[in-house]
């Protein structure tokens, strides 16, 4: 974004170019902004610039979990009853039960924050499996398969 005193001397030189001869378009690209642009600077401005300021209103959301709320949804997710569980397992439990703590992103945000987003269920963690490899064969009889289907064994040519 360019400062309103930069924009004034845009204008000039654009206004000047085209008292000289050339057209708009041709010096809006020299410069590299849009015919659209300028116009919109040479309309009358009715209270100096007109750009929204994009400040926030507030520091932080006020629906923000407290410290207070965050220690107590994170003891419900640690407890003995929910330590295994996802968070999409836990959210519909305990509204079984008529408790709300917060909802499942939510839960599941307080999780990552508190570096507790691993594998939480009883069963191991995945493990990252490797492709097999590719066979070569680069001489006749290297490589033989078997054909479950037909029982045959086929040598495969050389690649």
């Amino acid at each position: 974004m360019s400062s309103p005193e930069q924009r004034q001397a845009l204008l000039h030189l654009i206004q000047q170019a085209c008292a000289d001869g050339a057209r708009l378009a041709s010096a809006c690209a020299l410069i590299g902004l849009s015919e659209h642009t300028v116009q919109r600077w040479q309309m009358p401005a009715q209270d100096g610039d007109r750009r929204v300021a994009h400040k926030r209103r507030y520091a932080c959301p006020h629906n923000k979990f407290s410290a207070e709320e965050r220690e107590t949804a994170l003891a419900v997710l640690n407890s003995e009853a929910f330590k295994d569980l996802p968070p999409s397992q836990i959210v519909p439990r305990l509204a079984d039960q008529g408790q709300y703590i917060g909802s499942e992103s939510t839960l599941y945000r307080l999780l990552h924050d508190a570096r507790q987003m691993t594998h939480r269920g009883l069963a191991r963690p995945p493990q990252p499996r490797s492709k097999p490899r590719a066979l070569l064969a680069t001489a006749p009889d290297q490589i033989y398969c078997w054909d479950t289907q037909s029982k045959i064994s086929m040598n495969i040519a050389p690649v």
